[in-house]
């Protein structure tokens, strides 16, 4: 598109607050546009999270939480 083209619909807008309405979108327009570019698109490697937690030899065994009460 080119400028003239949307001035030109600009200028077809009667009311104040569509025009208002406007300059907000735009607004919002631009600042997804400097937000994208701000963004770090840093893609983790394999492996990165090794050796930051250790998982206790118990892991697998059921949790007494979920074990049956005894009656005796």
């Amino acid at each position: 598109m080119t400028e003239q083209y949307i001035y030109s619909k600009i200028n077809l807008l009667n009311s104040e607050q569509f025009k208002k309405e406007l300059l907000l979108f735009l607004e919002f327009l631009l600042s997804k546009q400097f937000a994208e570019k701000q963004q770090d698109k840093r893609v983790p490697k394999f492996g990165c999270a090794k050796g930051t937690f250790k998982m206790t030899p118990d892991f697998d065994e059921p949790l007494e939480d979920f074990k049956e009460p005894s009656l005796f």
